[in-house]
């Protein structure tokens, strides 16, 4: 299987949607505990697993939405250091951009270049008049970027069928 469709190049990274030969990656990085304890454990615990976690949730997502989670890797090449994209979900009036990476990739910067590359493709591709974030009160780290990617606190919110309240960010930009 090849890899997926480019969707933004930055100076360092690379952003693609991602396919069924992701799925050693997805393992990994889902069941990093930061991960774990922000985002949520999806229960995929081999490669078969995984693959189907990809099936079912990103890949369905390009054709259903024409959007999704992202494949983040080095543009000079080597291995995926992380995930960024845009995600619609249930009880949100809009689609939201979320992220993670793998630990050895904290604090380099990469998040953000990662974001900030999808947030234009946000605007200018897919035309979007406005993209939220969620994030669990105490992701400091997450927060902090929002807000550095210039999202404004909009409050809190509870999805359906979860327990916890979470923060929603807002872009304050229009379209």
């Amino acid at each position: 299987m090849s890899a997926g469709t480019s969707i933004a190049t930055t100076t360092r990274l690379r952003l693609r949607e991602l396919v069924e030969d992701d799925a050693g990656f997805m393992l990994e990085l889902l069941n990093q505990p930061d991960f774990l304890r922000f985002i949520g454990d999806r229960g995929v615990r081999d490669l078969e697993q995984a693959r189907s976690y990809l099936r079912d949730g990103p890949i369905a997502s390009y054709s259903r939405h024409g959007l999704g989670m992202y494949l983040v890797e080095p543009r000079a090449g080597g291995a995926p250091i992380g995930l960024c994209g845009l995600v619609v979900r249930d009880g949100l009036p809009g689609p939201d951009i979320g992220f993670a990476f793998l630990p050895a990739y904290y604090g380099q910067g990469y998040a953000f270049e990662a974001a900030s590359a999808t947030l234009a493709h946000a605007r200018t591709a897919l035309s979007l008049p406005r993209v939220l974030a969620i994030v669990s009160p105490g992701n400091d780290r997450s927060i902090a970027l929002l807000r550095r990617l210039g999202l404004r606190d909009a409050g809190t919110i509870q999805l359906p069928g979860k327990d916890e309240v979470i923060l929603l960010f807002e872009t304050t930009e229009p379209g």
